[in-house]
């Protein structure tokens, strides 16, 4: 059964304006399938289109100039409208430059274009298509995702299902606590087919988007660094220990970890100040993005047993739960922490509101505030405050701010 993306109907939408779509996510994350999917529906809507690849051969002949690629297109449509599916477009030099003198062209065609994580991406395209096109960014297979997959689509309401079979959705919980969201993984079956995929995830994001695209040499270093940030989940990076563990620059400590997050491995959030000035100067907190991928170069894929004990891998899921659920350009998440050592693991900003969200890995019976959130409150005064947990659900009221405890599923949109 083919695991459904929530990003699919927006794209779709996306077909009928004149804008390159433009889908950007991690290697083996599902973009090829999404625009196959998409080539599908315009076929069987009698639609003119055509799927062209950069990692095929007899493609990349069509790609040595714009006039190669516009003969091509004239002699598939002649002078009709048709769509054009371009995957793998990192692999164009100056592909930023190349789909920008093309668009503006004004030919009859629209473009949807796909391509893993890298700087090009991320940067020359961005740049150069500015007000031409519309990034959609995907991820592996959201929690919410695989549990409507693993229910075989069978609940319209995925909360309702967790909050009626507790049991079973933990159970789901652990799986992907184990093995996180890249499809591949999800669709096989035994734990070795598992792991033979997420090794030739990682090792074909390292030979091709770190070698290559970034013409680092050094890969052991920058492998050994993605090691020690697995293993420092929800914790304070400093890079001058970082360094000097390695025996590299601070710069290239600091240029790896850019790096990562711009090929969608992890991300870094930034401490909470009234004075946002002081949120860059100031040690981040690094989240991966794929969970099972953590789990892989920490060396615990597929050994989770007990939820209870891993309670920065719950925290890891609870940080993509959020990100998903408050992904606007004005809201950011961050986190909080005071020099005698109060802290709070995510602070969500909105304009002058911020919510305070503590992450519990246990099933809570005390509904006592802990000091740090107290203090939280106390200083910030937020209207609301949530502590979220494995399945308790409680409310009370703490100098004006309402703290409600909710289970994980609650965070799912």
């Amino acid at each position: 059964m083919f695991i459904n993306r929530d990003i699919f109907d927006d794209l779709q939408s996306h077909l009928d304006k004149k804008e390159i779509t433009l889908i950007v996510g991690p290697r083996q994350a599902g973009k090829t399938t999404l625009m196959k999917m998409l080539q599908q529906k315009l076929q069987k809507e009698g639609k003119m289109n055509i799927f062209m690849s950069l990692d095929f051969e007899k493609d990349t002949v069509h790609f040595v100039s714009q006039q190669a690629l516009i003969n091509k297109l004239q002699l598939e449509f002649g002078n009709t409208f048709g769509y054009v599916f371009i995957d793998e477009i990192q692999r164009k030099e100056n592909a930023g430059l190349f789909l920008k003198g093309i668009y503006d062209m004004e030919l009859p065609y629209k473009f949807i274009v796909s391509g893993s994580g890298s700087l090009e991406l991320k940067e020359k395209i961005h740049e150069s298509l500015v007000g031409r096109k519309k990034i959609f960014e995907l991820s592996t297979i959201s929690i919410r995702e695989f549990l409507h997959y693993k229910t075989q689509y069978r609940y319209a309401d995925i909360k309702e299902f967790c909050m009626t079979h507790l049991q079973e959705a933990h159970q789901l919980l652990m799986e992907y606590i184990n093995f996180g969201g890249y499809p591949r993984v999800i669709l096989e079956n035994t734990l070795r087919q598992k792991i033979d995929i997420i090794n030739d995830i990682y090792s074909s994001y390292i030979e091709k988007d770190i070698t290559y695209l970034l013409r680092i040499e050094k890969t052991e270093s920058f492998k050994n660094l993605i090691k020690i940030l697995s293993s420092q989940v929800g914790r304070l990076i400093s890079f001058s220990e970082l360094s000097s563990t390695l025996g590299v620059s601070i710069q290239t400590v600091k240029n790896y970890i850019m790096y990562a997050e711009k090929t969608f491995i992890i991300t870094l959030i930034t401490p909470f100040f009234t004075n946002v000035r002081k949120e860059i100067t100031k040690s981040p907190v690094v989240y991966f993005n794929d969970i099972g991928l953590l789990n892989f170069i920490s060396g615990k894929f597929g050994e989770i047993n007990q939820i209870y004990e891993h309670g920065f891998l719950f925290q890891n899921v609870i940080f993509l739960l959020l990100k998903n659920r408050y992904s606007e350009g004005n809201i950011s998440i961050h986190y909080w922490r005071t020099k005698d050592k109060a802290e709070v693991d995510f602070i969500i900003r909105k304009g002058l509101d911020v919510l305070p969200v503590e992450v519990k890995c246990t099933n809570c019976t005390d509904y006592s505030i802990g000091r740090s959130l107290h203090s939280f409150i106390e200083k910030y005064k937020p209207r609301e405050a949530l502590i979220v947990n494995l399945s308790a659900k409680s409310q009370k009221e703490i100098n004006g701010t309402t703290v409600t405890w909710i289970p994980w599923y609650e965070l799912l949109v």
